[in-house]
């Protein structure tokens, strides 16, 4: 996403799956839901974008638990935009949630993947500091 057009804090805006073997699981997701998938090149592997029909623009990915995402639950992953991944990350722990994974650097944004606690999984991201 150009830094031009950075969601505000609060915005949802991506998701992924991060599954064991996800090239498995692409022919499911184009039956059952009918997205397109294009492939994204991960080095001795791809992961895959997935876009409604007819479109370019991804809605959202199907990973590999490999390298950096290795620690992420098998699950759909939302994405959600914070200030500061770093300080949400801590209020997080002072709440009784927990941090899966991270913070870490992800594309241009800073990650971190959290547990609130009931249970439920979530990613924060927030631009990299200067």
């Amino acid at each position: 996403m150009p830094s031009s057009q950075i969601p505000a804090p609060g915005a949802i805006e991506w998701c992924d799956l991060t599954v064991p073997e996800a090239s498995e699981l692409r022919p499911f997701y184009e039956a059952v839901v009918g997205w397109e998938v294009t492939e994204h090149p991960m080095g001795e592997y791809s992961d895959y974008c997935l876009a409604r029909p007819g479109e370019e623009n991804p809605v959202a990915g199907l990973c590999h638990a490999r390298g950096s995402n290795q620690k992420l639950p098998a699950q759909w992953l939302i994405y959600v935009r914070v200030t500061d991944v770093e300080s949400s990350a801590v209020r997080c722990c002072e709440l009784g949630g927990e941090v899966l994974d991270g913070p870490r650097p992800m594309g241009g944004d800073l990650f971190c993947a959290i547990r609130d606690p009931q249970g439920a999984v979530l990613g924060l991201v927030s631009r990299l500091k200067k």
